[in-house]
This record gives C-alpha cells, structure tokens and sequence, in this order.
C-alpha cells in the first residue's frame, strides 16, 4: 500500500514537471514568435542583388577560371556574414551576380564582397620621415630600394618601412575569430592561426625581430591587409633573439567593435579573392516563385495539414485530436527556433519541415499503437496505464530514428553549404521540435485527459482501447510475409532495373541550378507582372524559366540554354506583356550549386550516411545496418529513375525532397528494426524470418497511418500547388512510396537472408 502510494506521488511530480516544461517552451516560442520574424529566401520573398565585376592583374587574368575561384571565395564570405541561402552565379565571363536574401544592412555586405583580402605579414625595417622612399642609386643594397622595401601607415598614423617581401600570405593562414578580452583591457581582438608552414615562418619572423631591443621599431611585425597596416605588434620582451614566437597564432589588435572584429575575421578566414572585384550595380529583386506559387503553395499545406489532422482524429478520436494541438505547438516551437538562430526559410528548407512534420506525427502514432498492443495483448486496466506503457515501449525507436536523422542533419549543416546546409539546419530545428511536441506535450495533453472522470468511464472515446481495423485485420489474417524473403528482392531488382534503364535510356535533365543557362534581362516601358510572365513563358514551352522583377521595373530571366531561336521567342512572349521592350543584357550564367558546392554537400552526404550506418551497427548489428544502407540506396535509385523517365528535372528543388527521402527511408527502417531487436531480446527459440514477420506484422499500423498522414499533405501540394512545387511534391510522394515498400520488402528480407548465410 505504502509503495502504491509512493509510485502515484512520483508519477504526480513527473506529471507537474512535464507540464512545467511543455508551458515554458510554448510560452518562451510564442514571446519569440511574436516578436522575432523569421528571414524568407529569395524564392519565397527576393532580396538584394549585386552585381560583381572582376578585374585582371597584372599577374592574374580574370577570365572564367579566375571567376569561378572568386565565386567560391565570396560565397565563404558569404556563410561567415551569415546570410543563409544565397544565390551565386557567374554571368558571363567576368560577373558575378550575388542573391542575398532579407538583408538589413546590404552595403556593408556589398563592401566586404568587394574586398580583396589580400593577407601579409612584413618584418619593420624602421620608421619612414614620408610616404615616399628615397634610395641611392649608387647602392644597390640601399634597403630604401622601392624594390625591396614598402611605406605604410599604420594604425597610429605612423609611416613604417617594411620589407617589401612578405614573410606570410594568406596561404599560411588557418583561420581568424573575432574575441573580446575585458580582463586584459584590449576589448575586440581578432586571433589568427596558422598552418603547418605558416607557423614556421611565423616563428622565423619573429625570432629576427626579437633580435632587436624594445621599444625598437624594428622588433615589430606589420600585418597589413589590402596593402594597410591593421596591426604591427611588438614581439614581447620574453622571446630570446632567434627563439621566436612558438604555437602558431598571434592577435590583431586595435580599437575595433565588435562588428569591426568580425568583419576582420571572416575576410582572414576566408581568403583573399583571387582578382579584385568591383560592384557594377545593386538593387533589390522579387521573389524567384512569385505570389500566385506562394499563395497556391500555402493553400495547399494548409488544406493537407488540415487532412492529415483530419485523420489522426478519426483514427485515435480523443488522443488524435490532443496530438493534432500538439502538432499546432511543434509548428510555433519550429518557427520560433528558426526565428531566434537567424535562419531564413525557403523551399528546401520547408521540406525538411515536411519531413519532421512526418516524423513528429510518427512519433504520436507509435505511441497510440504501442499503447493499443499493451491494452489488448497484456490486458492494461486503464487507458492510462496503457498509454504509460506505450510511450516506455515506443521510446526506444523513437529516440533511435531522430537520432538518426539527427546525425545527418547536423554533419550537413557543417560540412556542406548552401541549399543542402538550410536543409541541415531546418531539419535539425524539427527535428528536435518534434520530439519535444510528442514527448512533453502531447503526453502532458494525454495523461491530463486520460485522468479526467468522464474520459475513464468512456475508455472507447480514447482511442487506445480500440486495436484499430488495421491491426484488427492483421490479428485475423497472420499472413506470412517473410515466408519467401527471395522474391520480394527479385520484386525490388525488377524496379531497379525498370529505373536504371530510365536514367540509362533517357537520361538526367539537370536543371539551371545543376548546368547554368542564359540570363536576360529585359526594360519595359509598361511594369510587367512577374506572375504573368511565368504563365506566359510556361505556355510558350520555358516551363522552368526564373522570373524576377527588380526596383528599377526591369524583369530577368533565367533559363536553361537557350538557341537564338528560343531566345527570340522568350524576347516575344515578354514584348506581348510590357510593351515596348528592350533587352539591356543577355548572358550566359554559370550554376547556382557549383562544382565545389555539389562536392562539398556529396562529401556531407556521404559522412552523414556512413555516421548513420556506424550508429545502426552499434544499436543493432552490422547485418541490420548494411540492409538499412540498402533500401536507402534501392530507394534513391528508383526516385531518380521516376524522374528519368518522365522527364523531370533534377534541380534545387528535387535534390531537397532527395535528402528528405533519404531521412524518411532510414527512420521507417530503424522502426521496424527496433521491434525486431525488441523481440529477439524476449526470445531467441523463434526463427528469423517469423519473428521479422511478426515485427513486420506489430508495426505495420503504425507505418500505414503514419504514410496516410504524410501523403494526405503531400497529395494537396501536388494537386493544388503550381510549377516546380508541383515536382517537388511529386518526388517526395514517390519517395514515401518507395520507402515504406523498401523498410518492409527490402530491409527485412536482407536482414533474414543475411542472418541465414550467416548461420549457415
């Protein structure tokens, strides 16, 4: 009696702290949310453009390769000023057109683009009497030889002569932060590490000059950036003549601010350009979907989320309806956390929340089904216990499955850049929304319902009480679908033949974002509507063609490559809508995800894909890992075979519902193989393929209800959503298909025929 009481009192603490817990972030999201707006993307809202133009040296020619290496430099720059999601391109053979997105501040992002960051290191020969060298001609070795020696002022105003030759570039750099020392007094400082190589030479050139004494201008150290002095610090008295300095870093000091300081640090770290550039024009531009996309797109989610709720309160009545309020506070916990880290929202990135929206309202559903097999197989007495129960047993797979997801989301977003890093980034922040949605809230809102007197007396009203038509069929039938594991992979080798042959016989059509196009931009003497002129290029066979109005009333095009034939026709359908027409520039634009940005996020993608399979083999076993990889690579094939054969591209957009597929194949995998690994722990006497059949057979009314709800959003966005967002809804329903097929008719046949050689 005395324990019974002691296990309720512990329960009523458990119970107050979670609630404690679900009002503090629901009420800290909302003060956030009402007060924080979240940053859109160039295609959901435009931004500002600036046209850059490089300049060839005297030792540098600007053409196309030196382009593309300063497009690469600036969008490392770029990341640093934090601003996510950005547009780059080349123009041309010398411009870049930079998209930045929700700027509050585009001069000054326009100034550090332009910057050369152009990094040296020079010992001090002495202070200068002018800024202009005097040397005598009659000696050759007269240190005051332009040739040999530089004047520049440094931050006191002093002119110093500095040893024309560099001791260090910006090759021997590491990387730079920005820092703020109060206990020392020197406020904002920038710290620089050094390469291997660059500390040796840093530790030369300090080792000559603390061959000086102090105070001696010559034991100095000149850091000049862009041919101006930043810092020219003395090396301390401590360090013996031809010791040096040891460790490889050193601080740029100065009465900086902290924007100053960072400023400073990210045109360090991210190298110098490898031409200078020169900003040609700047000037705000539209959104890249236009309104009537948005507004559709909008619509849409709304009527699907609305379906999806729809069904979860049908099919768990009373648990369903207080897991649809859950799901309304993941959705104002993910836009709050989106708010407060400065993320800004595009498409890619809603379709990581498509994803975690998935994933929170399987989270719920596992729950309520495992709650349901606790109250008919071991006789629960209540709802509530049941419930108590099912959220004990699914929190396993549960955890397992985020975990997962988390892993790839998080070596995404440091590793690649890009689109493919909002995509981390949004998936992350759902992610982790999502479990705090299903484990705090919807079971503060469960076990408060469950414990109400008019809910006990009508267990049915639940939900749990019920095994649901599913389950209820399953229990009837006990079909044996592992009986003949060997034909459901010749099931699957038939459908990744049936795709490779699409990708073989008709080929990939990679996007604007994958092959770079043409650019045309086009004044009009009556403003065009840039929705208009979508449905107009639409009709006139340019379905994928990039409008966007801009301040000045000038409209751009991007489009693939374009013959001169197109070009006219594009030039004709934009005359019939504005006018008098004339075409100011036409040129051809290299790709948005570049060579560097696609290696970069398939290195990501790789490490995230090989850190899941490391967590899979440690939870599970190796022979549950590698069916796991299995069925993800089975179902990347046959999307990008579907995609194939009906000619869709291959762009921005479906390399985002890619990576969601990829994150919804391995969490439906992971549930299925959590019970298995659940039941071989209670008995090892039942063979493989039945217990694998039983697994299969426990967690198939979770994997129906949980696609049903996936589905019913991703049906309304493929139905009433326009253009592109028509595509993408298309790939991921052709992904959610295929993923739920490939966790139970390819990963559970591997698993059982790989555990058979293994016996054998």
């Amino acid at each position: 009696m005395l324990q019974r009481r002691k296990n309720r009192n512990h329960r009523k603490k458990s119970s107050r702290t979670r609630a404690l817990l679900a009002l503090a972030v629901i009420v800290g999201s909302l003060a956030i949310a009402l007060t924080t707006p979240v940053r859109l993307g160039l295609d959901l809202r435009g931004g500002t453009q600036i046209l850059l133009e490089t300049r060839s040296t005297d030792t540098v020619d600007a053409g196309p390769d030196a382009t593309d290496r300063t497009v690469e430099v600036l969008r490392g720059r770029i990341d640093a000023l934090g601003v996510a999601e950005p547009t780059l391109v080349r123009s041309g053979d010398h411009r870049i057109l930079v998209e930045l997105p929700g700027l509050q501040d585009p001069e000054t992002a326009a100034a550090v683009l332009g910057r050369t960051a152009q990094l040296t290191v020079h010992p001090v020969l002495g202070p200068a009497d002018t800024l202009t060298p005097s040397a005598d001609p009659s000696d050759p070795a007269d240190p005051a030889d332009p040739a040999k020696e530089r004047i520049l002022t440094d931050a006191a105003g002093q002119p110093l002569r500095l040893k024309a030759a560099a001791a260090l570039t910006g090759q021997d750099v590491e990387g730079a932060a920005a820092r703020f020392d109060q206990q020392s007094g020197t406020g904002w400082h920038v710290t620089v590490d050094f390469t291997d190589s660059g500390r040796t030479r840093w530790a030369q050139v300090t080792a000559e000059a603390a061959c000086h004494p102090a105070g001696d201008p010559q034991r100095r150290v000149a850091i000049v950036l862009d041919g101006k002095i930043v810092s020219s610090p003395q090396v301390d008295p401590s360090v013996a003549c031809g010791a040096g300095i040891p460790g490889g870093t050193t601080q740029i000091t100065g009465s900086f601010d902290d924007a100053e300081a960072r400023e400073l640090a990210l045109l360090i770290s991210g190298g110098a350009l490898p031409v200078p550039v020169e900003t040609v024009e700047q000037r705000t531009v539209g959104a890249t979907l236009g309104d009537a996309a948005i507004a559709a797109a909008a619509r849409a989610a709304v009527i699907g989320t609305a379906l999806t709720a729809l069904f979860i309160i049908v099919v768990y009545r009373l648990m369903g309806l207080l897991a649809t309020v859950a799901l309304a506070c993941y959705g104002l916990i993910s836009y709050a956390a989106l708010a407060a880290v400065g993320a800004t929202l595009t498409l890619p990135g809603l379709a990581g929340f498509v994803l975690a929206i998935g994933m929170a309202v399987d989270a719920n559903v596992l729950v309520f089904e495992r709650a349901r097999e606790e109250h008919a197989a071991r006789n629960r007495p209540s709802p509530r216990s049941a419930l108590t129960a099912g959220f004990r047993g699914a929190l396993g797979a549960i955890a397992d499955s985020n975990i997962t997801t988390l892993i790839a989301a998080g070596l995404l977003f440091v590793l690649a850049s890009g689109p493919v890093r909002g995509f981390g980034i949004t998936l992350g922040i759902g992610v982790l929304a999502s479990m705090v949605s299903a484990l705090v809230v919807t079971r503060v809102l469960a076990e408060y319902a469950l414990d109400r007197p008019a809910v006990f007396r009508r267990p049915r009203l639940t939900g749990i009480a019920d095994p649901g038509r599913v389950r209820d069929r399953l229990l009837r039938r006990d079909p044996f679908l592992m009986r003949r594991p060997r034909r459901w992979l010749a099931g699957s080798a038939v459908l990744l033949a049936v795709a490779a042959s699409g990708i073989l016989v008709r080929g990939l059509d990679f996007g604007i974002d994958f092959t770079g196009g043409r650019l045309i931009e086009y004044s009009t003497t009556a403003p065009v509507d840039p929705d208009r002129a979508r449905a107009a290029l639409d009709r006139a066979g340019f379905p994928h063609a990039i409008v966007q109005s801009s301040g000045d009333g000038s409209l751009t095009v991007r489009a693939e490559e374009l013959t001169d034939a197109q070009e006219a026709t594009v030039t004709d359908t934009v005359s019939g809508l504005g006018g008098g027409t004339e075409k100011v520039r036409d040129e051809l634009i290299g790709p948005s995800l570049g060579e560097e940005l696609r290696r970069n996020a398939l290195v990501a993608l790789g490490l995230a894909l090989g850190a899941q399979l490391l967590y899979l083999a440690v939870r599970f076993r190796w022979r549950f890992a590698t069916a796991a990889v299995g069925a993800l690579v089975h179902d990347v094939v046959i999307l990008v075979g579907v995609f194939a054969w009906l000619g869709k591209p291959i762009d921005g957009l479906f390399l985002a519902a890619l990576l969601t597929v990829i994150g919804y194949s391995v969490n439906d995998t992971v549930v299925l193989f959590d019970r298995i690994r659940e039941l071989l722990a209670r008995g090892r006497a039942m063979p493989l393929p039945r217990l694998t059949n039983r697994a299969i057979l426990q967690t198939l009314p979770r994997t129906v209800n949980t696609g049903t709800g996936a589905a019913l959003v991703l049906v309304a966005l493929a139905v009433l959503a326009d253009g592109t967002l028509t595509d993408f809804a298309l790939a991921l329903l052709v992904g959610l298909a295929v993923g739920t097929y490939s966790s139970v008719f390819t990963a559970a046949p591997l698993t059982v025929l790989g555990s058979a050689r293994r016996t054998q």
